[in-house]
């Protein structure tokens, strides 16, 4: 055989072995658009993350990525819908860490369980939470809080995102530090807490600063510190909790992608990988440091690794403050 022919039957040879690798779905995947389910309303913080891979991860995929807003029960209610979604790498969620991690100690009829119907696909960004109150409590320092706090026992209300979510116990955890009683009221996304501060139905709120600074900035809320242990990139000005007397104090949030569990590997690892490499870009992290959110991209392990962590930080909270199921 002429070593020209030889050489194109053996690169045929070698190219079929290859492709026997891989399910024959994922070679012709993707085909059509994909959903991006966000379980929070539009103009939330995990919406406004999403969309800004949503666009970049389209163009890499070579198919549209459709950012589709399911909101309700603190996200739960968007998580299940992906966690029963057929695994075809046509659905993918885009959440923060309350329904991935606190959910199943926290809601009593959930219809997911996050560590079997989910598969990690990369961790997208992370950010300190922010402390604000309402002007009008006269509060300008965290001290002047929790004296305020505690003459007002039991009277003063704070907002969260939904039960377990980070803003939710971020404050459980805050109250049983501080010695301060502040009665829970859930809200579906961050803009609901901020506009419930604003007409006085709550006081104080656990939030990140992509929503809360605007607000600050405006005077419309005053901000008290950051939850990160030491100052945070996106806010070095502010005084983080733990050196205002609350040592080792720390609650940042994170926002990830997933997808239904038994997702043809091949599919996750690409969209894994796309996802690294669209978070590290300049221009998104510069889009993402905008909403002070870090950009961080990580390889599906390494979210399941801090899924598990996280599990296991937050179960303890959840048991010292006698949080409760719903």
């Amino acid at each position: 055989m002429p070593s020209m022919q030889r050489r194109r039957v053996l690169q045929a040879v070698a190219a079929g072995a290859a492709s026997l690798s891989l399910p024959s779905f994922a070679q012709a995947w993707p085909a059509r658009p994909i959903k991006l389910v966000v379980p929070f309303p539009p103009g939330s913080s995990p919406d406004i993350i999403g969309r800004l891979v949503a666009e970049p991860l389209a163009a890499a995929l070579g198919q549209p990525v459709v950012v589709d807003n399911r909101p309700g029960a603190g996200g739960n209610l968007g998580t299940g819908v992906v966690a029963k979604a057929e695994p075809d790498g046509y659905t993918f969620l885009f959440t923060i860490q309350g329904p991935l991690v606190t959910a199943p100690m926290l809601s009593k009829n959930l219809s997911y369980d996050p560590a079997k119907d989910l598969a990690p696909v990369s961790l997208v960004a992370t950010s300190p939470n922010v402390l604000v109150v309402d002007p009008k409590l006269g509060a300008a320092t965290l001290a002047d809080f929790v004296r305020i706090a505690k003459q007002k026992k039991g009277e003063l209300n704070y907002g969260s995102v939904g039960n377990g979510s980070a803003s939710h116990l971020a404050m459980e955890s805050f109250k049983s530090r501080a010695g301060i009683d502040l009665v829970h009221v859930p809200y579906q996304g961050f803009p609901q807490v901020v506009n419930a501060i604003l007409a006085g139905q709550v006081q104080a709120g656990f939030m990140v600063p992509g929503i809360a600074m605007g607000q600050v900035k405006a005077g419309k809320l005053n901000a008290l510190g950051v939850t990160t242990l030491g100052r945070a990139s996106s806010l070095p000005e502010m005084a983080t909790l733990a050196e205002q007397g609350y040592p080792g104090f720390e609650a940042v949030s994170w926002q990830a992608v997933l997808a239904p569990a038994k997702t043809p590997r091949p599919i996750i690892e690409r969209v894994s990988r796309e996802l690294v490499r669209i978070i590290k870009s300049d221009e998104v992290r510069s889009k993402v440091l905008g909403q002070y959110f870090s950009a961080a991209g990580t390889a599906p392990e390494a979210l399941a690794t801090l899924m598990k962590a996280e599990r296991e930080k937050w179960g303890q909270v959840i048991k010292a403050a006698g949080v409760q199921p719903e």
